[in-house]
C-alpha cells in the first residue's frame, strides 16, 4: 500500500474521532451518597469515564436493596452498594453478577459505626457486649448493617435473638430513630455517625471495622447486562480502577494502614463536593478500597 497523503490521513483521523464519539454512551449508576463511593466521584471529576467514552449519570438510592432491585429491573446499568439479603437472593436466582469490589471495613478505617441513643447509653448500653436484649434500628430485613451486627455478635458470643430489629427503610430514618430514642442502637455509616455523635445527639458504641473485617459492598450488574454489554463494563472498570487507585493512595499508607497522604485534601474535596460533607468529615469516615477494585471473595461466600 502506498503512503497516504496528509489530506487523506487527516480525514481518516477525523473519521476515527467521529466513530469514537458515536460509540460514547451514557450509563446509569445507582449508589448511596457516602464517602465510600469516592472512587466514582474521583473517576468522574478527573475525566477517567470521559476518556473511556462514557457519560456517567448517578442515581442516589437510600437503601442497598433498592439499588439491587433497580439493577435487576434495568432502571440502572450498574449498582454500587453494600451487599444485602436482597442482592444475594437475586444473585442466587441468576439475576445479578458482581463485577468488582467496593468498600471494605477494616481496622483503622471508620466506615461504619454502632451508635446508641442517649437514653440507652444512660441505661448502660455502652459497648458491643451490651447489645443483647435491645431494640435495634435497621434499614430493611437482611441489610448489610444486620450482617455486620451478626458478625460482631458471633465474635463476642452475643445472642441477638434477644434483640429486636426494626426496619425503618432508610439510614436517615434509622439515625432519626436513634436520636429520638425510638430504637436503642443501630449501625450507620460514619458519614452519619460522626456529626450526630459530635453534636451529642447519640453515643458511639464503637467502629465496626475495629471488631471485624469484611467486604462491605461491591459493583454489580444484571446478568443480561453482563452478557450483552461487556465492552461497556470493561470500559467502566478501567475508569473505576483509576479512581479507586487515587482514593486508596490518598488515604492509605504503604503498609495498608489508614494514613493521609499528600493528595488527601484534594481527593477529600472531590468527595465532599458530591456528598455534602466537610473535607474534615470525609477524611474521618473514608473506607478502605482495594486499588484494583478486587473482591474479598471469602467474605462474600460467607
Amino acid at each position: 500500500m502506498g503512503r497516504l497523503s496528509p489530506a487523506v490521513g487527516c480525514a481518516l483521523l477525523l473519521l476515527g474521532a467521529v466513530s469514537r464519539g458515536a460509540a460514547a454512551e451514557t450509563i446509569k449508576l445507582g449508589t448511596a451518597k457516602i464517602a465510600a463511593t469516592g472512587p466514582i466521584y474521583i473517576a468522574q471529576a478527573k475525566g477517567y469515564f470521559a476518556a473511556e467514552g462514557l457519560t456517567l449519570e448517578i442515581k442516589y438510592v437510600d437503601v442497598a436493596q433498592g439499588i439491587a432491585i433497580a439493577a435487576t429491573s434495568g432502571d440502572i446499568d450498574i449498582g454500587d452498594s453494600a451487599f444485602s439479603a436482597a442482592f444475594f437472593s437475586l444473585a442466587g436466582q441468576g439475576a445479578l453478577k458482581i463485577i468488582g469490589g467496593q468498600a471494605r471495613d477494616v481496622p483503622g478505617f471508620k466506615t461504619f459505626a454502632a451508635i446508641a441513643s442517649n437514653k440507652a447509653d444512660g441505661a448502660g448500653l455502652k459497648t458491643f457486649d451490651d447489645l443483647g436484649g435491645h431494640v435495634l434500628g435497621n434499614t430493611q430485613a437482611g441489610s448489610a448493617f444486620q450482617y455486620i451486627l451478626s458478625l460482631i455478635a458471633a465474635k463476642r458470643g452475643i445472642d441477638l435473638k434477644s434483640s429486636r430489629f426494626v426496619p425503618l427503610q432508610s439510614l436517615p430514618n434509622v439515625l432519626t430513630a436513634v436520636i429520638g430514642g425510638q430504637v436503642d442502637a443501630a449501625v450507620v455509616t460514619g458519614f452519619l455517625a460522626v456529626p450526630a455523635v459530635g453534636r451529642g445527639d447519640a453515643h458511639l458504641i464503637g467502629w465496626t471495622g475495629s471488631e471485624i473485617s469484611y467486604q462491605a459492598g461491591g459493583l454489580y450488574v444484571a446478568s443480561k447486562t453482563a452478557d450483552t454489554r461487556q465492552p461497556m463494563i470493561e470500559a467502566f472498570l478501567r475508569a473505576y480502577r483509576k479512581g479507586a487507585q487515587d482514593y486508596h493512595d490518598a488515604f492509605t499508607g504503604a503498609d495498608e494502614t489508614r494514613r493521609d497522604q499528600p493528595t488527601a485534601d484534594a481527593i477529600a474535596a472531590v468527595i465532599a463536593q458530591n456528598t455534602g460533607q466537610s473535607i474534615g468529615d470525609v477524611k474521618r469516615t473514608v473506607s478502605y478500597d482495594d486499588p484494583q477494585a478486587r473482591l474479598n471473595v471469602q467474605d462474600v461466600l460467607r
